[in-house]
């Protein structure tokens, strides 16, 4: 083609993914020499024991006793409003904050993340996340012509980085009037880091300092797509409490998704919660994110939004999903203690891991180190300073020896 069609905006777009790239080699190795000879961590979904992706028992019978209507029927744009309900009861469980809430669905959280960088920031402003992320955050920023910044998450004591953080805070907004900053905790994707209490403090504190102005505003954007398989569960949403109370020009904002928490990864269902002590605030979140739904996606997945509103009115069905949870954080935990454990034998740099589907090693040559392994049937994913572990996916007989399998890709990458 010798002249492009395509808008200005689309000119020159090339799409490109390591993970779905990694992915498809497994897959081809695993038809070639079959699952129980290829260690596949390359894609963040829960695999039993003999590799099979896992649907938690409650959500499936939920699902196939739904009737076909119920499945195949549009729903409202913000979503059904017993869905928006369960949605906000789920995420805060028994820590939910003072202040005005409303959920709107979104097909996953990357809608919810897409639909608050569209709406809480403006053509060319830079939106700010840590330097180890998720991917997509940066594709979603330049499609919609905003630029990714990032600060380090890590300081020297493999803690949270405030001053880091404080820094590019205050430098962005010398620069422009309003701030959407996003953070993924709990169970950071890729590294599996958990900001603690504490650290959470040093967070709001800067974010009110840098709020201080009239005319500036915060928008904190906080991806929880794994905080259903921490530790505890629980615990780790009491952080949530500390947003009462903020100032009306500091808007929280919550990326729930049902993929990981429910299994249903496919049917692309979530939410974005907002949070305020203004009620204005609210309506007016309520309205323009139901504007980018509607002219975006139109409406959600109703048959997966009746899952969830199922279960969730139903006490022994809730008691029973998180049982099967905790099992299967009991199943991802024992993979990542014998790889841990393994990594600290032969002092292999680990970033630190809290919970989660992840586990990532730095490296200042991703794409060599996971040629190599590939070469062996160890399908991980190259990071830009990293390989990340899919730990929640790999059987633990393939987990046991795989650390001492990446030193050795990590020797001959260096050697290279």
């Amino acid at each position: 083609m010798s002249k492009s069609l395509v808008g200005i905006h689309a000119e020159g777009k090339i799409y490109t993914d390591k993970l779905l790239d990694t992915s498809a080699a497994a897959a081809r190795a695993i038809s070639l020499y079959g699952k129980e000879n290829v260690t596949n961590g390359s894609s963040g979904v829960m695999c039993d024991e003999n590799s099979t992706l896992i649907c938690l028992p409650t959500v499936e019978t939920t699902f196939r006793n739904i009737g076909i209507r119920e499945l195949v029927g549009y729903a409202p744009i913000a979503g059904m409003q017993d869905y928006q309900d369960a949605a906000i009861r789920h995420t805060f469980a028994d820590y939910q904050p003072e202040g005005y809430i409303k959920a709107i669905a979104t097909p996953g959280g990357a809608g919810a993340v897409s639909s608050v960088i569209w709406n809480y920031s403006d053509p060319g402003d830079a939106v700010l996340t840590h330097d180890w992320l998720w991917a997509p955050y940066k594709s979603m920023c330049s499609e919609t012509g905003r630029k990714l910044q990032t600060f380090s998450l890590f300081n020297e004591n493999k803690g949270f980085n405030i001053a880091s953080f404080e820094a590019e805070v205050r430098e962005i907004l010398k620069q422009q009037d309003r701030i959407v900053i996003i953070l993924n905790t709990p169970g950071n994707n890729p590294t599996g880091y958990t900001l603690t209490n504490e650290e959470w403090d040093a967070v709001i504190e800067v974010v009110k300092e840098n709020a201080k102005a009239d005319n500036k505003s915060i928008t904190l954007l906080l991806d929880i797509a794994y905080i259903d398989f921490t530790n505890d569960p629980l615990k780790s949403r009491a952080f949530m409490k500390k947003f009462k109370n903020l100032p009306d020009n500091i808007f929280i904002t919550l990326a729930f998704s049902m993929s990981k928490s429910f299994t249903v990864y496919g049917q692309r269902t979530g939410a974005i919660i907002g949070l305020s002590s203004s009620k204005e605030v609210i309506e007016e979140f309520t309205h323009v994110t139901q504007m980018t739904a509607r002219t975006r996606w139109s409406n959600v997945n109703r048959g997966c939004m009746q899952i969830m509103s199922t279960i969730c009115n139903d006490p022994l069905m809730v008691e029973s999903l998180q049982k099967e949870r905790d099992d299967s954080m009991g199943m991802i935990s024992k993979r990542a203690d014998i790889f841990m454990n393994e990594a600290s034998k032969f002092e292999l740099d680990v970033l630190p891991y809290c919970g989660g589907f992840f586990i990532t090693i730095p490296t200042v040559k991703p794409d060599i180190a996971c040629e190599y392994l590939q070469k062996n049937n160890i399908f991980l994913v190259p990071l830009a300073k990293g390989i990340r572990i899919a730990i929640c996916s790999i059987p633990t007989i393939q987990v046991k020896g795989l650390a001492g399998q990446v030193v050795e890709a990590l020797k001959n990458t260096s050697e290279k």
